[in-house]
């Protein structure tokens, strides 16, 4: 029996999610999804395991968070668990990426052993899954759909900083991945700024990667305008 003042509610109910947050969590899910398929599209030149063994991982991973959050599943985890789970396939799909990353660059250096059109399609997958992984990433940092966001946040959004904006307005999942897409495109914030270390160190992470890839792409094209 709970002491008195005591919340009876078990660890999982305490992390029971907003129906906003259940949407987040889904479209999360659904991007995640969509980052493992273009690892899994890329050539088996670019990983450096087995072809099916981290998309593997990462679809168990996925499909036990989906069960679970459809109350299908007949284990009860704890919200401490289900974002341990999170965290750890959000981590292999960015590992996933920027290894493929390192390989891509490795081979342009080394002698490219994929034709122009693979090398294009293969940078551009890795570069849309950088996108995925850091706005799963920045979502995370700021709570994700299990816990409430961390005082102070990890960063300020416009909407935030406007006297005009709803009093009850909070950051989604998309405007998360908004961030990562512009941080991947000008490789510097555009529209909420980090506040702290974590958030700047992830972006930092994410801008080099981006740049890297763009540079693959540019110097590819260099190569095919000198040899014409």
């Amino acid at each position: 029996m709970p002491e008195h003042g005591e919340d009876p509610r078990d660890e999982r109910s305490a992390f029971e999610p907003t129906p906003g947050q259940r949407q987040d969590r889904w479209l999360a899910g659904l991007a995640l999804l969509l980052g493992v398929a273009l690892n899994i599209a890329l050539p088996h030149q670019l990983s450096f395991v087995p072809d099916w063994t981290l998309p593997a991982l990462e679809v168990v991973l996925i499909g036990t968070l989906a069960i679970h959050h459809s109350r299908w599943f007949p284990v009860n985890f704890t919200g401490g668990v289900t974002r341990g789970l999170q965290v750890t396939a959000i981590a292999l799909v960015t590992v996933a990426n920027l290894t493929s990353l390192g390989l891509l660059l490795d081979g342009l250096l080394e002698g490219d052993t994929l034709d122009g059109r693979q090398l294009v399609l293969s940078a551009l997958a890795i570069w849309g899954t950088n996108v995925i992984a850091f706005g799963l990433w920045f979502w995370e940092l700021d709570g994700g759909p299990l816990r409430p966001p961390p005082n102070p946040p990890n960063f300020q959004f416009p909407q935030q900083a406007n006297p005009n904006t709803d009093p009850g307005w909070s950051p989604r999942f998309f405007d998360y991945l908004y961030v990562s897409f512009t941080n991947s495109t000008a490789f510097s914030p555009t529209d909420a700024m980090p506040l702290r270390r974590p958030a700047k160190a992830l972006m930092m992470v994410q801008a080099s990667a981006a740049l890297v890839t763009v540079a693959v792409l540019a110097a590819r094209a260099i190569n095919i305008l000198g040899s014409n």
